[in-house]
């Protein structure tokens, strides 16, 4: 399979590389997580006057009409510069609207989020297990449209969202949904609610990269359908997007970690020779390239599964659960490599293990990923 990029794909990359390289240097990371918001607007708005946050967005709303591949490439850039924006979220949000949403909903928040004003979410997490996917908030129509009722922990950036996209179960919701295998029964709908709507409680937190998060309390919130009537089907096909912009995200994290200990390894000195001499050194560093690239190619499969219109709900899996262990794993060396510097939480380094830590279990760690991947495995075989 060939995995080489086009010419147009190539340019979205290093228009990336470039801004976030420019925007985002450690010093302007770190002061932005002394903020409220813990939100680069600056860096935002000069992502929105490149295009890239219109990347997914249609040409007639503004944007530059491309896919899932393209916003991958543009958060594996965020991930090396571990750039506090709320990137995926937005984008996989405009992927949703894009494909599902009507077109007076395409209307009301794609150009928005194309010129850089709208920042968009998805209430994809639930409390406990990571692998559960029917949703714990529930709808019920309310003339034309539907009221909302329920809770939603660490929704991401919605206390700087302009709209939330909520998955919710319907009234005849049985208790089984059949989304591990990309198929479903009609018993959900995928809903946009205003965050700072009437009957939405919007809680802050900080989670383990620093970010914010909030945590959404549902009480008869005015919902609207994503496309105009619930799809069941939307749900797992929002799920699969941003697990996949979860793992673009890791793969740049492992990359600019390990370039990281590369660079201090070999200026770091002991006994005469550069520490990235030693057998024991260049042995862990080596490990730790092999699941970085291991990541990057179970990404780059399910992207373009999904970008070609086949069925890569498992490849999904595949993909999430190498970013979750391979992911783990480089971020440990890559800190152990840095010996007693990495052990400062103010060293650069320390912010890719965070970073990488979050994104280990957002929306399901290893085990809960290999279990789910597992029952869809063997319900494809009876």
């Amino acid at each position: 399979m060939n995995f080489s990029l086009s010419e147009a794909q190539e340019a979205v990359r290093d228009l990336a590389e470039q801004i976030f390289t420019g925007g985002a240097p450690m010093e302007r990371v770190a002061s932005i997580e002394t903020t409220d918001e813990r939100v680069d607007r600056d860096l935002w708005r000069a992502l929105a006057d490149a295009g890239l946050l219109g990347i997914v967005v249609p040409e007639d709303h503004g944007g530059a009409g491309l896919d899932l591949i393209e916003a991958c490439l543009i958060l594996e850039q965020q991930g090396r510069r571990v750039a506090p924006v709320p990137l995926w979220p937005t984008l996989v949000g405009a992927l949703a609207l894009a494909a599902h949403g009507t077109p007076a909903q395409q209307a009301a928040h794609l150009p928005g989020v194309a010129a850089g004003d709208v920042m968009l979410t998805a209430a994809l997490a639930e409390a406990g297990a990571g692998d559960v996917l029917e949703p714990s908030v529930t709808a019920v129509a309310d003339g034309d449209g539907w009221r909302l009722d329920g809770t939603r922990p660490s929704v991401p950036a919605a206390h700087v969202a302009g709209m939330v996209l909520v998955p919710a179960r319907l009234p005849s919701a049985d208790a089984t949904d059949a989304t591990d295998t990309g198929g479903a029964e009609p018993t959900t709908g995928v809903f946009l609610v205003d965050p700072g709507g009437p009957g939405v409680t919007c809680t802050p937190a900080v989670t383990t990269d620093r970010s914010v998060v909030a945590h959404l309390e549902l009480a008869g919130a005015p919902g609207e359908a994503l496309g105009g009537e619930p799809d069941p089907r939307v749900l797992a096909w929002l799920r699969d997007r941003a697990l996949l912009a979860l793992c673009a995200l890791q793969v740049g994290v492992a990359e600019g970690a390990l370039r990281m200990a590369a660079d201090y390894t070999s200026q770091r000195h002991q006994f005469g020779k550069p520490l990235s001499t030693f057998q024991g050194v260049a042995l862990r560093a080596a490990d730790a390239y092999i699941d970085t690239e291991a990541m990057r190619v179970t990404l780059w499969q399910a992207a373009w599964r999904l970008t070609a219109g086949l069925e890569a709900t498992r490849e999904v899996m595949v993909a999430k659960w190498w970013s979750a262990e391979g992911g783990q794993r480089v971020v440990h060396a890559t800190q152990h490599l840095h010996g007693g510097m990495g052990a400062d939480v103010d060293y650069p380094v320390h912010r890719y293990f965070l970073w990488g830590k979050q994104l280990e279990i957002t929306l399901g760690g290893a085990s809960a990923t290999l279990a789910r991947l597992g029952r869809a495995i063997a319900k494809s075989r009876t």
